[in-house]
């Protein structure tokens, strides 16, 4: 029989409020805010913009979001880029990318939001502009106690 170390003993939680998968909190914002606005926000709370880096993530989150509405994720065009970055700087993957059909397609919607179109309720990412207020889903790592 082997006895259990103190460092077995990890127990991990998110702040109240917040929905948990795998090792990630996730924080769905109630409020309608701008891009930049939406990542301060979640700064504010050390967190940062959704970051999806895989079909899990993005079923999960999307189990949780209402369809009547879009919500920034933390991808985006800055000014002087020409690709899409990550807030976490996660290097894009357009393989791991869970675009609608047809998206991106403007050059001047510089930054992404993830909405559901019907029929059938299908959820995706689409380019939109920075500077139209929306919902927003913010991520930080567990907290380990």
């Amino acid at each position: 029989m082997r006895l259990s170390t103190l460092q077995e003993k990890v127990w991990s939680c998110c702040p109240k409020g917040w929905k948990s998968l795998s090792s990630k909190c996730y924080f769905i914002s109630p409020e309608s805010r701008y891009w930049n606005e939406s990542q301060k926000n979640c700064s504010g709370m050390q967190a940062h913009l959704l970051v999806i880096n895989t079909k899990e993530e993005q079923d999960f989150i999307t189990q949780n979001l209402n369809e009547q509405f879009a919500y920034f994720v933390g991808l985006s065009k800055p000014e002087s880029q020409r690709s899409w970055q990550w807030v976490d700087q996660t290097p894009y993957n357009e393989s791991a990318a869970f675009w609608h059909t047809g998206e991106p397609n403007n050059p001047k919607e510089r930054c992404v939001t993830i909405n559901s179109r019907k029929p059938p309720s299908a959820w995706g990412w689409n380019d939109a502009p920075c500077d139209h207020p929306l919902k927003s889903v913010c991520e930080m790592m567990k907290i380990y106690l």
